[in-house]
């Protein structure tokens, strides 16, 4: 294919190719052709001008395919326009000899058809350059077209649509002659001429003024006459044109019109000409009178739908500031069409009437009005409705017989209520919370108006009004309960009118279904209200025989909205129900038998009804609440069941006793036994009786002739494969107007409407039900039950008993629907299908269905088939089906047969993928292949390639062998195959996409075959996107999506993003769902290109966008064509996909583009009239009011479209913290980066933030409020620490601080939702704890909010009118109450801040006294609050079993029956609120404090915490503290073991952080201290945490609270001793009296002692973090590798600090034989531990030192505490401490000795650890030998070092000279004499360095302490040591001003402590003196040079005082 990419034709190439590869080239060619010419040299081009024409003229006469011809046709024509323009006429002339020839075999016709192409993209392209041979070749057109097949007319048309687009003006002339020859074509049979006839005409009506003037009528005729028998595609081409010409006629766009004398049409002539088409259908006048003389109506379906779609594209071309301007007299006009009796003759007429208004309505208002113009238009039709209504009641009243309203005007006016009801209801559910202003709206009354519709005579009327109820209550939950109370009070008022009963009653279920869709539901109560309401109707019904029906009805329809509810609610209410259930029914069969005997007509038809109505409250009960279906329930309501499938077969007799009166009513009841019976398991009726009555039942309704009349229509899709269903035309799902076109798929029994099953008003779904006629939807559950139990009947071998007693016949229709379901059902049973009589049967009907003439049938009959042979499971069987398929397409001719057969080969691949044989697939492809090229019959070829795009998807790698001959089909058929064969096409589109699934990522390959592949593809591609239709186009689109997911860099972007861009606003949904869905893809990637190729749309492409969103992507960029199109679309699954592709590019490219994605959330957000209004806002949004936000690209978008921008800036602000710089939260950062680069970083556009969050949670909507809020509260937690950097001491978002006020006050106003003030005291709380404001004033602004919720929160349930459930109550008082405790945190936690313990959790606080004196008021409150909380939560978390025990009116904040709707809020709130009461009881020392009682008003619960006034009950203080302990303790406990924790670090932290400050308080740590279960149970509650989580935060707060617990045990234990000295009288006594654990014996028991739990909880922190400390361990790889010190983390670092802090702490509280047991342990841990840390392997990382600066003083610190235990002084255990101690300290001496290789040990450590030893350890531990012989050793070799040590050394050394004498003497007598041995040869080498010079100097400390050491008598001569030692360190004057600095350091101290020490010991240092003259002279040298550098210095000093002033300024004011 690269030898087709020239500008020439490679002839030589192409001529060595075969015929399809040839035309495969060609096409490749014109393709790269097309791309090349625009962007050619003009000099090139007219150069090889002449041979390209040849060559294109060549490939015109050669017979082209369709997508050939088009392509070479612009090609010419490009051609011409590029290069030389004065030849093209030669090409007309010769185009026009090809169309006049006559020549008409078939051979010749493609070529014919490139001509007529190409004479129409020749005067597209060149325009007026050839007027003149314009009328020529016009006329020689519109005579072809006379004689031509529909391929030459459609083509025809296309060339004339081309024609009229380039000459515009110019062609004028023949603008007549053109309208008279598509007229014709109009009408054609070929559904294609029509819709190109209609671009034609839509083309044409742009010049041509007499179409929408004097023409309008007839033309309009004629499009009449065009949608009969027409399809989707062309309703939807006719529909655009004559909605645009009678918009062109309202609006006229040419200047003209006015020159040439026409007038405008006025809106009622316009609909004048619409209703006339609508009533009288496309007939003439005589016509139309004759069929209204004989009383029928002629006008077909097909006609109104598509003037529903005409008008509905007259108002859109119109535009949305015309409707909103004209919509009251467009109101008028459409009631007045639903209202004319023609319209509505006969029920399905007046559905599909009804609905064709409806769906106008909807389309414009829904679609073309922003918010507020919707407002007004609500206001509109219910200003039509009150005038309606007003009229039917004067009407109604009115005395005069003559002049009464007849039945005829109440269904007029039905209708007209219907439809402006219904439209009413969607309007206000889709403003949701933004409609409130239309029911403050006294001038319209909305409510009132609608809630009189109520006792309308008719039942539509009433429904629609109770709909619009539920949509009213749905939209302002607030309503709810409003009009629930108000409909129940007007039903008990109006309890004896058939109307008020029936409307009222509908009115409450409807209410009630609306719950469903309202998260905050409403009061419980309300359903006791219902409740009674029904129990008074059931049995008030037998009382007046006139509403006997309407109450029965009434009150079994409250009952099933009841169920609607849930279990929480019905579970009270079951027992009630059960009993109504059993007085329905007889009590047994034989009661029933009696009943046959009296009672008439009339008592039947209430009997039926009210049982129909009992078992559709029981199919309520059944869908709603399966939770209360236990067995008992289910055995009593079998009891009535039972009578009920009795009484089925007891109905014959009684509509043949009273006729037809009850008949209805009957069908009805059975409809209703099917559909419960379908809903329970079969086994709970199983039971041959049963089954045997319903099974005959059954067959009896199944058959019967009158209930044949259920449509197939409606019955077969459900039970197709929805990708089968693509054979039959677009799906409904796949349409924008599904909702009217459903109307043609169910002719016979015409469109569903809620008066055919009022039942269904409480269901739940967003749009209206549209349940069917009863005979149709019995007929649909009769073959639904018999589905479910045919399973069971097998298993019972009833079947063919049965089958042989009703012996009848079964129409097709229905008989193989039901062999269907009976496999469906037998499948997912997994019940086999039996023996072979049970196959026989199914088999023959679904293989005879394959061969009907219904293609419906054939799809279902081949998807029954396939999952008959999967339920059977049998190779063999498998094998045969497909013979016979193969067997039948060898022979059959019909299209029907071959057609049928063909789909079942591929639904066996679907759904048996056990065909693996290659030769069955060979031979399966192989007929398939050649059913497809069959050119005689487009059906067969659609099906059969249907078929194979099946079995390529399903066929697996085995189809790897057939993919190139597959490629080489598809292409060589769409090169072919003409454009009028839409549906091969399809079929073809999705072969292709099948194709490359199934070669995947292979197509990444470089190699020739698959090149030539992806080519295929690729040229196919093409063809698709080129096609006219847009089910080919998205195909296209599709298979594109799939190529550039395995092989990206082959998918050119360039050109396929502008072609998607195009089609984004397409009329066609499934068209723009594949744009959108390639677009989701695409962006996941490369979201930069896409969005830079869309931005290069061209122009004219990119005004395509402009009629439709109003803004270009030129201007907004893709990303902002996407908001618009989100904003007008209200398919779920396309905005889905919208949304995402934009939160992808954002995830792409937001971070790079930051200002352009916040100005595009801003305008999105800022294009609504909604927020606050001007008055509402208080001097806090003043900032806010000097610009109008009116000025974006946007307009008038919706509330769900800002909600989703809002959301984006939130994805932002993640995006820019996960991914981003960090400048973008530092403002100085992000300043100093912008000055050297043009970045951008989020801090900058913090004011946007902040106004967008504002805007957001400022508005009308409910949900946008919520989400402004949530922005606001990431905002605030992402800005709040930032500094400002101008101002130093502030952060920036002190500035914004009005706003964040303003912002948050409309939450909290009387009016505010539960769910938005929750979420308002959750930013509160954010603002306050963030610490940005510290002004009071400021803060009091915020505080008061909070503070008035509080005061709501104690009002509590003395709310008057309770709007919502019971649950949002406690949603928000919990909400508050977390607010006031996270609030708490940052004030209380200062007060304890005296506490050391505390100091690593809380160092970040900082005392707020501003907020401390604000919430200190409120503090006494807000403790009992958040106790009575906890109380709650403890309640609602306790097991099943303790139920009983529970308070039976609830909790404090809860009620009991809505405990589980409270639970959830619990489960989010208690952590702050526990650990603020735990603060509180921390800063209040656990005193109570009588501040007399709270105004609390709330119920106090039985477990209230001394709070109960009642004096039986009254508890001492020490009772309420020990209370709250145990519930703060057991909340914390219980939490911590739950294995559901794991995802909650933040209660985790709450729990721990509650405890430590408890354990601060003295009185809470006395208790912990003297339970000693108590205290183990939590140590192995945080034992099991501190192994489950590795969050360093959480590890290091439960070491800190085990410190807590032993530091409580050690008090008790120090307490009782203490108390035992002092009864005893043992205070003088030596021994200590044994407490603690151990106690005689030293054993500790596992499980129940403290220090034991301590030991393993320490040992688990030690051993994970160094591992070499198990032995177990030691030699492992991962002990090796995590074992060496050098590899802790400073969080690790703290942890064995605070283990090791532990350790040294459980001796004290052992007893003496307690502490032996555990002390080999603690000194194998803390030796251990010291060895890890002082013995490194060589080249020790960096991280070494700090390891060692922070855990070994811990190590040293914890061995001094063990040491000096008192347990090593008691006499019982002073032996075996001293024993044990010797051990550790020779293991300590040991470490000197390191097996490592080269080891480098941290001597100074060990030195320190050994003087520990030396200093603390008894006498006995530390003189014993050879120990003391090996400690004087190490510490000689120490001094005999070079490093560092020696200084260290000497200091360790000075103070063991120091201590006491029984250690210090022989250390003295073994290290003096090196000491003073080191000393003297300093003279012989000065220090050279402070490192030196220190060595020295403490060398001589350590020397003066051993002469102070020593006795009196043997001083003398150690001074006249040390002196001759200090003088040889002097130097002379001559060296010391050359010494070194360190030397005359040196020298100086030496010096100082001469003329210290000398004067002490006078006679020894005269002495000194006279012996030796040489060290006297030194010395008098050295006084006398340090005299005169004295007294120099002094002289120096003084000089500058002489000048200096004699007034000194003081500048230190301390």
């Amino acid at each position: 294919m690269e030898r087709a990419h020239s500008l020439l034709l490679n002839e030589e190439a192409c001529s060595q190719l075969g015929e399809h590869q040839r035309a495969e080239f060609v096409f490749e060619w014109l393709r790269f052709l097309k791309k090349l010419l625009p962007a050619a040299d003009r000099v090139d081009v007219k150069k090889n001008q002449k041979c390209l024409v040849e060559q294109l003229t060549g490939i015109l006469i050669g017979s082209p395919g369709p997508p050939t011809r088009w392509l070479l046709a612009h090609c010419l024509a490009l051609l011409y326009r590029v290069g030389d323009s004065l030849t093209s006429s030669h090409t007309v002339d010769r185009c026009n000899d090809i169309i006049r020839s006559k020549d008409d075999s078939p051979s010749y016709l493609p070529t014919r058809l490139a001509a007529i192409a190409c004479l129409g993209a020749l005067y597209e392209q060149l325009g007026r350059l050839l007027v003149n041979t314009f009328k020529e070749t016009l006329a020689n057109l519109l005579k072809a077209i006379k004689s031509a097949e529909s391929q030459g007319r459609y083509e025809i048309m296309l060339s004339v649509e081309k024609i009229l687009r380039g000459l515009g003006v110019s062609a004028v002339p023949c603008h007549r002659d053109i309208y008279k020859a598509t007229r014709a074509c109009l009408t054609d049979r070929s559904m294609a001429v029509r819709c190109a006839a209609a671009k034609c005409l839509l083309e044409l009506q742009r010049e041509a003024v007499f179409l929408w003037t004097s023409e309008l009528e007839n033309v309009a005729t004629l499009c009449f006459r065009a949608f009969e028998s027409s399809n989707y595609d062309v309703r939807v081409a006719i529909s655009k044109l004559l909605g645009t010409l009678l918009a062109t006629a309202v609006e006229p766009k040419q200047p003209t019109a006015h020159r040439q004398g026409s007038r405008r049409s006025s809106l009622e002539e316009v609909m004048d000409l619409l209703t006339g088409g609508f009533l009288r259908g496309g007939a003439g006048f005589l016509r139309a009178s004759g069929d209204k003389l004989k009383g029928t109506s002629s006008v077909s379906k097909d006609i109104r739908i598509g003037i529903t779609q005409s008008c509905v594209v007259f108002v859109s071309c119109l535009g949305g500031v015309w409707l909103e301007a004209n919509f009251s007299a467009l109101l008028v006009l459409l009631m007045e069409l639903v209202s004319q009796t023609r319209a509505t003759q006969t029920p399905a007429d007046a559905v599909c009437c009804r609905r064709c208004i409806s769906f106008i309505l909807r389309a414009t208002l829904g679609s073309l009005l922003g918010e507020k113009a919707q407002i007004a238009a609500a206001k509109e039709i219910c200003l039509a409705i009150g005038k309606q209504k007003r009229a039917v009641d004067a009407a109604m009243c009115d005395g005069n017989v003559e002049t009464r309203v007849t039945t005829t005007d109440v269904a007029a006016s039905q209708h007209v209520l219907v439809c402006a009801l219904l439209e009413l209801g969607s309007l206000v559910q889709g403003l949701a919370s933004t409609a409130a202003s239309l029911l403050t709206d006294t001038s319209t009354a909305l409510l009132d108006t609608v809630i009189s519709v109520l006792l309308h005579p008719s039942v539509s009327a009433r429904l629609a009004a109770a709909w619009c109820l539920r949509c009213v209550a749905v939209a302002l939950p607030s309503q709810g309960a409003v009009l629930l109370d108000r409909c129940a009070e007007r039903l008990n008022a109006l309890k004896s009118c058939p109307e008020a009963v029936a409307g009222y009653s509908s009115a409450i279920a409807a209410l009630l279904g609306a719950v469903q869709h309202c998260p905050l539901g409403i009061p419980h109560t309300k359903g006791n209200v219902v409740m009674g309401l029904a129990e008074d109707l059931l049995r008030s019904a037998t009382q007046n025989s006139r509403i006997s029906i309407q109450r029965t009805q009434a009150g079994w329809l409250l009952l099933s909205s009841l169920n609607t509810l849930g279990p929480a609610v019905v579970e009270h209410h079951l027992p009630r129900m059960l009993v109504l259930w059993r007085c329905a029914f007889p009590p047994s069969i034989r009661d029933l038998d009696m009943e046959l005997r009296r009672g008439d007509h009339f008592t039947w038809q209430v009997t039926l009804e009210g049982r129909a109505g009992a078992l559709c409250a029981m199919k309520s009960l059944v869908i709603h609440c399966r939770d209360l279906l236990t067995d008992d329930v289910i055995g009593r309501l079998l009891t009535p069941l039972a009578c009920a499938v009795a009484l089925l077969t007891k109905v014959p007799t009684l509509i043949k006793s009273y006729g037809n009166l009850i008949k209805n009513t009957s069908v009805v009841f059975r409809l209703r036994v099917y559909e419960i019976l379908a809903l329970l398991p079969p086994k709970t009726y199983e039971g041959e009786k049963s089954f045997g009555i319903v099974l005959k039942q059954l067959v009896t309704d199944i058959t019967g002739p009158e209930n044949v009349v259920c449509s197939e229509l409606t019955l077969l899709p459900p039970l197709c494969h929805s990708d089968d269903l693509a054979l039959l035309g677009p799906a409904l799902q796949d349409m924008d107007q599904h909702y009217i076109e459903e109307q043609l798929q169910r002719s016979s029994v015409g469109g569903g409407t809620l008066e055919y099953d009022p039942f269904t008003i409480c269901v739940k779904c967003q749009d209206v039900p549209a349940p069917l006629p009863p005979p149709a939807a019995l007929t649909t559950a009769a073959v639904q039950l018999f589905g479910v139990i045919f399973p069971h009947i097998i298993c019972n071998f009833l079947f063919y008993d049965k089958l042989r007693d009703y012996n009848l016949w079964i129409s097709p229709q229905l008989l193989t629907p039901l062999s269907f379901l009976c496999v469906q059902h037998l499948g997912s049973s997994r019940v086999g299908l039996g023996p072979e009589e049970v196959r026989k049967p199914a088999l023959g009907l679904l293989v005879g269905a394959l061969e009907s003439s219904n293609p419906l049938l054939r799809c279902m009959a081949a998807e029954g088939l396939s999952r008959l042979v999967q339920v059977v499971n049998d190779p063999a069987f498998t094998v045969s089906m497909t013979l016979v398929s193969f067997d039948k397409l060898k022979t059959a001719r019909d299209a029907v047969t071959r057609t049928g057969h063909a789909l079942a080969l591929g639904s066996l691949y679907r759904y048996v993928g056990g065909i693996s044989s290659p030769q069955h697939l060979s031979a399966c492809v192989g007929i398939l292949f050649t059913l497809s090229q069959d050119s005689t019959s487009p059906e067969v070829q659609r099906w059969a390639l249907h078929s194979l795009s099946m079995v390529i998807d399903h066929a697996g790698p085995l189809y790897h062998g057939h993919v190139e001959a597959s490629f080489t089909l598809v292409l060589r058929l769409l090169l072919s195959i003409p454009p009028t064969h839409v549906e091969v096409h399809q079929s073809l589109g999705r072969c292709l996409n099948a194709l490359v699934t199934t070669l995947g990522p292979d197509l990444q390959g470089e190699g020739q075959s698959v090149s030539a592949l992806r080519t295929s593809c690729l040229v196919g591609c093409a063809v698709m996107q080129d096609s006219p239709d847009c089910l080919v186009e998205a195909q296209a689109i599709s298979c594109l999506q799939q190529l550039h997911m395995f092989a990206p860099r082959h998918v050119n972007l360039a050109s396929l993003v502008p072609s998607l861009c195009v089609n984004l606003c397409s009329s066609y949904l499934s068209l723009r769902r594949a744009v959108v869905a390639c677009l989701r893809q695409l962006a996941q990637k490369e979201a930069l290109e896409v969005s830079e190729h869309a931005v290069a749309l061209k122009p004219h492409c990119d005004q395509c966008l402009l009629s439709s969103t109003d803004v270009t992507i030129k201007e907004v960029g893709l990303e902002g064509a996407l908001f618009s199109l989100l904003d007008r679309e209200s398919d779920p699954r396309l905005c889905q996909d919208i949304q995402e592709t934009l939160v992808h590019m954002m995830s792409s490219i937001a971070t790079g583009k930051l200002a352009h994605w916040l100005k595009l959330c801003k305008d999105v957000l800022s294009a609504s009239a909604g927020g606050c209004d001007e008055g509402e806002r208080d001097d806090d949004a003043s900032v806010f009011h000097a610009t109008s936000e009116s000025s974006g690209p946007f307009t008038n978008l919706r509330w769900s479209t800002r909600v989703f921008a809002v959301e984006c800036v939130c994805r932002i602000i993640a995006l820019c913290e996960s991914h981003g710089h960090p400048a973008h939260f530092d403002m100085a950062l992000a300043q100093e980066h912008r000055l050297h680069e043009s970045t951008d970083f989020l801090v900058l556009h913090l004011a946007a933030l902040i106004r967008m969050a504002f805007m957001a949670a400022t508005d009308h909507s409910d949900k946008l409020r919520l989400s402004g809020l949530q922005t606001l509260l990431v905002i605030i937690r992402k800005f709040a620490a930032i500094p400002e950097p101008e101002f130093p001491g502030h952060v920036i978002l002190e500035q914004y601080q009005a706003n964040v006020g303003a912002a948050l006050r409309p939450a909290f106003t009387a009016d505010a939702p539960p769910d938005v003030t929750a979420k308002a005291c959750q930013v509160c709380s954010a603002w306050i704890a963030s610490g940005v404001v510290s002004d009071l004033r400021d803060l009091r602004r915020v505080h008061q909010l909070l503070a008035s919720s509080l005061v709501k929160v104690q009002a509590g349930k003395e709310v008057p009118s309770q709007l919502y459930n019971e649950g949002t109550s406690t949603m928000e008082t919990l909400a508050v109450l977390k607010a006031w405790a996270e609030v708490s945190h940052c004030w209380l936690i200062p007060v304890q801040a005296c506490h050391p313990s505390t100091l690593a959790l809380k160092a970040t606080s900082s005392t707020r006294p501003g907020l401390l004196t604000l919430v200190q008021t409120d503090l006494a409150t807000l403790s009992r609050l958040w106790l009575a909380a906890l109380q709650d939560y403890v309640l609602l978390t306790l097991p099943q079993d303790y139920s009983a025990q529970l308070p039976a009116t609830g909790g404090t904040f809860y009620t009991a029956e809505t405990a589980e709707q409270a639970r959830p809020h619990y489960c989010s709130s208690w952590a702050p609120i526990l650990h603020a009461t735990a603060l509180w009881l921390n800063s209040t020392g656990f005193i109570m404090v009588d501040d007399g009682p709270a105004n609390l008003s709330r119920p106090v619960t039985p477990t209230s915490m001394g709070q109960s006034t009642s004096l039986a009950s009254v508890k001492s203080p020490e009772d309420i503290s020990s209370d709250r302990l145990h519930l703060i303790l057991g909340i914390s406990v219980e939490f911590l073991c739950s294995p559901h924790s794991h995802d909650q670090m933040e209660n985790i932290s709450s729990c721990l952080q509650a405890l430590q400050a408890l354990l601060e308080v003295s009185w809470p740590r006395s208790k912990v201290g003297n339970d000693q279960v108590l205290s183990v149970e939590l140590l192995s509650v945080l034992h099991r945490l501190i192994v489950t989580r590795e969050a360093p935060g959480v590890q290091l707060a439960v070491l800190e609270l085990v410190r807590q617990v032993v530091c409580a045990a050690q008090e008790h234990v120090k307490e009782k001793r203490h108390s035992a000295e002092v009864d005893d009288g043992a205070a003088e006594k030596e021994t200590v009296p044994e407490f603690g654990e151990g106690r005689d014996t030293g054993g500790l028991v596992p499980g129940r002692s403290l220090v034991f739990g301590a030991l393993e909880l320490c040992l688990c922190v030690l051993v994970r973090k160094l591992p070499q400390l198990s032995p177990k361990l030691a030699g492992s790889p991962s002990g090796g590798q995590g074992g060496s010190s050098l590899s802790l983390s400073d969080s690790d670092c703290r942890q064995v600090a605070a283990a090791l802090a532990i350790l040294s702490d459980l001796p004290s509280i052992c007893s003496p034989d307690g502490s032996v047991s555990i002390l080999p342990t603690l000194m194998y841990l803390l030796m251990g531990v010291l060895r890890e840390l002082v013995q490194q392997p060589c080249g020790g990382g960096a991280g070494g030192g700090e390891a060692l600066g922070l855990v070994v003083p811990a190590a040293l610190q914890a061995l001094r505490a063990v040491l000096s235990s008192p347990m090593s002084r008691s006499e019982k255990s002073r032996g075996a401490w001293a024993h044990l101690l010797r051990c550790a300290l020779n293991t300590l001496l040991d470490f000197w000795d390191s097996d490592k290789p080269n080891p480098v040990v941290d001597e100074v450590s060990l030195l320190t650890a050994l003087t520990i030893f030396l200093l603390t350890a008894s006498p006995e531990v530390t003189t014993a030998q050879p120990l003391q012989t090996r400690c004087i050793d190490k510490f000689k070799a120490s001094l005999e070092s070079k490093d560092p040590v020696v200084s260290q050394s000497y200091q360790l050394l000075m103070s063991v000279f120091q201590s006491k004498t029984g250690v210090a003497v022989p250390f003295i007598q073994g290290l003096g004499s090196c000491v003073v041995g080191h000393l003297q040869g300093v003279e012989r080498r000065r220090p050279q360095s402070s490192k030196e010079l220190q060595a020295i100097q403490d060398g001589v400390r350590a020397l003066e302490a051993l002469v102070f050491a020593a006795d009196e008598m043997h001083r003398p001569q150690l001074v006249a040591i040390l002196l001759p030692i200090l003088i040889s360190f002097l130097l002379d004057e001559n060296a010391l001003s050359s010494a070194p600095a360190s030397a005359r350091t040196l020298h100086e101290s030496a010096l100082q402590d001469l003329m210290r020490i000398g004067p002490q010991h006078s006679s020894v240092f005269k002495a000194l003196m006279a012996s030796s003259p040489h060290m006297k002279a030194r010395l008098e040298a050295a006084v006398k040079g340090n005299q005169e550098s004295v007294n120099a210095k002094a002289t120096q000093l003084q000089v500058p005082s002489k000048t200096s002033p004699s007034i000194q300024l003081k500048t230190n004011f301390l």
